[in-house]
């Protein structure tokens, strides 16, 4: 069987998720008297890469970042002051906080467009993603509690109390514990997912604003704004084991993929905090802007992305070198971002009166991750995660027969 190369894939900053259908173009060959078709696949319609989803919320949008040339691609109207974002893991749908709508808004990262519109609590401000995609969970500011939404149906499942103005949550990689942190009662409550009960209380610093677990889900790490400091609590006690001082009014973190460094973005003092996890000290610096609100890095943990609310811009740091590269405009008073890998589309059908018997593919390059070849309903998926930073140059295909 021959097949036709349709491109490459690369690993632009982290993890590409790419689902191929075959599009039917092909020659037919026969084989025991019976006519088939080899259908290859054209370049997919939508490019898969990695992005940057902004809130920006004085204009009631998201800006969407392609991270591969730092510019904006995409505006999605959300409406009613959009504060926060997080990206399933699969890339497919991002969900949106809306503060003045009491609603998280999923967009639909390959169109870019507002798929559904989830009711919540009072105030809703930061939300999480489990690793599976089967949940998100949101800090509602005003009525003092976090709702679980289930993303298989896009529906609030469970309501969890916790303590005074929770802002935002994280999910710990296993998906077995939320920590929130709550701004008015300086403290983080630990939610039991199995259960979507508060198990522990951890008193932190003042006013904890955001907070990061690292990979392996073995510390926290919390930037309390107005005492300036962040406190890292070690998730096997529950209890705060070190608390570093950090520039003026800490709100943003987050945690590199290797647990190596936390980046803590000083909204009073205009730079960012880089510290060192295995000595719990700050060694770099970094001068950004002003008003620095939300931090998310990119996949592979080579860039940091941060929103400047009063310069309504998203500046971007090389953690190589810990300097800004470039800075990018996006709408009025961005806060809450999220990075991900989304996947690229390519669909196809088998021709009038034949059916598809078969598929496969051919691959040069570094192993791909998650590679799956499958028949899913008229159409045959190949689906892949590459990792790496080389290509990896894939070919899919399907083979169509007649049906009579």
């Amino acid at each position: 069987m021959a097949s036709i190369a349709v491109g490459e894939v690369r690993g632009r900053g982290g993890g590409w998720w790419v689902r191929v259908r075959t599009r039917i173009t092909a020659a037919a060959v026969v084989l025991s008297g019976l006519s088939i078709s080899l259908m290859t696949a054209p370049p997919a319609a939508a490019a898969p890469g990695t992005f940057a989803y902004v809130a920006n919320t004085n204009s009631d949008n998201v800006s969407v970042i392609d991270t591969s040339t730092n510019t904006v691609t995409a505006t999605v109207f959300v409406g009613n002051a959009p504060r926060d974002v997080a990206v399933h893991p699969a890339g497919t749908f991002a969900y949106v906080t809306r503060a003045g709508a009491d609603q998280v808004s999923v967009i639909d990262t390959s169109t870019n467009t507002v798929t559904a519109t989830i009711n919540v609590g009072d105030g809703p401000q930061g939300v999480a993603v489990n690793s599976a995609g089967t949940f998100v969970y949101v800090a509602n500011s005003n009525s003092d509690n976090v709702s679980v939404i289930d993303t298989s149906t896009n529906t609030v499942t469970a309501t969890v109390p916790v303590g005074d103005s929770p802002e935002e949550l994280a999910v710990n990689q296993a998906g077995t514990f939320v920590y929130v942190a709550n701004t008015d009662s300086d403290n983080v409550s630990v939610i039991d997912t199995s259960t979507n009960t508060v198990t522990a209380t951890v008193p932190v610093g003042d006013s904890p604003e955001e907070l990061a677990v690292n990979q392996a889900g073995t510390f926290v790490y919390v930037a309390n704004t107005t005492s300036d400091n962040v406190s890292v609590i070690d998730t096997s006690t529950n209890t705060v084991t070190a608390t570093i001082p950090v520039g003026d009014g800490p709100r943003g973190v987050d945690v590199n993929p290797a647990g190596t460094f936390v980046y803590v973005a000083n909204a009073d003092s205009g730079d960012v905090s880089v510290i060192d996890t295995s000595s719990n000290t700050v060694t770099t610096t970094i001068p950004v802007g002003a008003g620095l609100t939300g931090v998310a890095l990119n996949p592979t943990g080579t860039a940091v992305y941060v929103s400047n609310t009063l310069s309504n811009n998203v500046a971007v740091i090389d953690t190589s070198t810990n300097t800004v590269t470039t800075t990018v405009g996006v709408g009025s008073f961005p806060q809450g971002l999220d990075v991900a890998a989304t996947p690229g589309i390519s669909t196809a059908d088998c021709p009038v009166n034949s059916v598809i018997t078969g598929g496969g593919f051919e691959i040069t390059g570094p192993p791909a991750n998650n590679l799956v070849s499958r028949p899913v309903n008229d159409s045959w998926e190949v689906s892949l995660t590459n990792e790496s930073t080389e290509p990896i140059t894939f070919t899919p295909y399907a083979v169509c027969a007649p049906t009579s």
